[in-house]
Formats: structure tokens, sequence, C-alpha cells
């Protein structure tokens, strides 16, 4: 930001609260940093303020992305629901709505139980309830995973964020993932800036998940050509 020479307000969260000091009276504000902050200035009246809880639930985007999303066919429960263990020994479990609360990975049922119990009866345990909603679908063979950040629908930059197995390392995103995510961003338009997580599969490239950028983790992308995106588009 400095090097932009752009206006900028650093915050700070008082401890255990969701309060902070902001000294600006503009109204102009992009927000970027925690899951928090995205999520407290959700409903100010800020332009563009943060698009936390806005499209970025598997729910919405998985209509407008179909089958090109790799847990199409998941299916959405509380995290106590009785869970079908028939059809396959393992499944793959994450958050729906709050990617923080925890990690997604494949569980086996008793993983899956040991899982649950310990995490709710962690004395530290703030976010993760009964009510939770989680996501379940078929483990899939992931090959490599990378993050896109797009802004008025185009690819704006990129970063590899998990290779499996023992694929060769790769310092940029494959041209044919770009293309897919610029096709996919064509397509369906989750918000006017926003993250896409896709993955290359033995069926060709997936979306895994979108995010809010608000709070989005930069891995290797960079972030002066993100911050200069978003400065072109909201002029």
């Amino acid at each position: 930001m400095n090097r932009l020479n752009l206006a900028h307000e650093i915050i700070e969260f008082k401890a255990n609260s969701s309060v902070f000091d902001i000294k600006t009276k503009r109204k102009d504000i992009f927000v970027y940093g925690s899951v928090k902050l995205a999520k407290v200035t959700a409903d100010f009246d800020w332009n563009p303020g943060s698009f936390y809880g806005r499209n970025h639930e598997f729910e919405k985007y998985a209509k407008g992305y179909g089958k090109n999303s790799i847990n199409y066919e998941s299916y959405i429960c509380k995290l106590t629901a009785d869970i079908d263990w028939s059809r396959t020994p393992r499944l793959f479990i994450k958050p729906s709505k709050d990617a923080k609360v925890f990690t997604g990975k494949v569980f086996n049922k008793s993983e899956w139980k040991d899982f649950m119990y310990n995490r709710l009866n962690e004395s530290d345990n703030t976010r993760l309830t009964s009510a939770t909603m989680i996501q379940i679908s078929q483990p899939y063979f992931l090959i490599k995973e990378a993050r896109i950040w797009i802004v008025g629908k185009k690819v704006i930059t990129s970063s590899y964020y998990r290779f499996h197995g023992d694929i060769e390392f790769e310092e940029n995103v494959a041209v044919d993932g770009l293309d897919f995510a610029q096709r996919m961003a064509e397509l369906y338009n989750v918000a006017d800036a926003y993250v896409m997580d896709i993955a290359m599969t033995l069926d060709g490239w997936k979306i895994m998940e979108v995010n809010c950028i608000n709070s989005a983790g930069f891995y290797k992308g960079e972030v002066t050509k993100i911050i200069q995106a978003l400065e072109n588009f909201y002029k």
C-alpha cells in the first residue's frame, strides 16, 4: 500500500472482542485482513467493503458451476448428523460456510467420531458447535491445487499452494489451469472480486471451492496486481 501510495488504515481488534477503532470517515473502503474483520464489516455502509457471506457458499455457486465443481454431488448437513458410511469407508468432510472452523480432509467413521468428540469438548473451542454445517462428498484424487484471484470476471494473479504425491514442482500455475479459471469466471460471477481454488484431477481441472477475497491468504500471488486491479475496477 505504501509502495502504491494508496490511503489505508491499519486496525487492531481488542482482545476477545469484535470491537475496533477506526479513524477515517470515508465510505469508499475495501477490507483486507482476518476472517473476523471480513465478517464484522460485511454489513457496514462501506463500498465495496467486505463480500463476506454472499455467494461464497457451495449451495449457491454449485448451481452456477455445475459439474465443474469437484464437490458437485456432495450434500450439506449438521456436524452431528448421522452419516451414511455404507457406500464408502472414507469421506471428504469440510465446513460448508466458515472454512476456518476446521480444515477439511478425508475421514473414516472412527476418525470422524474421534474428531467431533475431541473438538466439541476442547476448553478453548468457541466456534465449532453441534449446529455447525458441514459438506460431505466422495474423496477425489488430487494432483495439484492452486488459488486464482478474480476481479471483474478476469483472472488477475495465481499461486500453487499444494502438490500431491511425487508430482514435480512448478513455480507458475499451468496455462490450462488459468484458462479453466477464466472460463469459470465468465460462466458464473460470485462477486466483483473473489478467490477460486482449483485442482488438477484425473478428470482435468475442477473447482475446489470459492472463498471471500477479503480474508484470503496470498501464498505467492502478486499482491500488487490484486490491489491495482481493485483500484482500476472501482474507479
